[in-house]
C-alpha cells in the first residue's frame, strides 16, 4: 500500500502548543482523526495572527485550504500536552503548504506531520489570487 509522503520543511517558524481536551477523544478514548484537523485549524489561526494575517485577511487578500495529508504517529490521551511547529514549503505564484509537526510533550512522542495546502483566494470575488508580497517578505 503506497503511504503518504511529507516532505519536511528546512526550519519551521512558527510554535504554539495545545492540551488534548476530552471533547478531542474518539471512541477508542485517543484524539480522533477528525479533532487532529481542528487543532490544525487552529495552530493555523495562532501563526496568521502572529504575523499580522488572518484567513479572510491575508495581507489583501484570503487563504482558503486546498487539500490536506496526516500521517499519523503516536496515539493522543486526555490532557496530553501538544506543542506544534509549522514552517512553510511548496510556494507558489497562488499558494503555498503549511507543515505541521505535532510532538506530544507528555509522553515525548512525535504525535503526527500534517500538510495542509493553502491557496490565496478572494472571498468576495470567489478567485484564485496571487500570494501577497508582503507574506513572502515575512518569510
Amino acid at each position: 500500500m503506497a503511504r503518504v509522503k511529507i516532505n519536511t520543511p528546512e526550519h519551521y517558524i512558527f510554535e504554539t502548543s495545545c492540551t488534548i481536551r476530552v471533547t478531542d477523544l474518539n471512541y477508542g478514548n485517543h484524539l480522533g482523526n477528525d479533532k487532529l484537523l481542528a487543532l490544525v485549524h487552529q495552530a493555523r489561526i495562532e501563526f496568521f495572527e502572529a504575523i499580522g494575517a488572518s484567513e479572510k485577511d491575508f495581507f489583501g487578500t484570503g487563504v482558503i485550504m486546498a487539500d490536506s495529508a496526516i500521517i499519523y504517529q503516536s496515539e493522543g490521551f486526555l490532557n496530553n500536552q501538544v506543542d506544534v511547529k509549522i514552517g512553510v514549503t511548496e510556494l507558489s505564484k497562488v499558494g503555498f503548504e503549511l507543515i505541521y509537526q505535532f510532538y506530544n510533550a507528555t509522553t515525548k512522542k512525535d504525535l503526527a506531520l500534517v500538510k495542509t495546502g493553502m491557496v490565496c483566494f478572494n472571498y468576495e470575488t470567489r478567485k484564485v489570487e496571487s500570494v501577497p508580497a508582503h507574506f513572502i517578505e515575512k518569510l
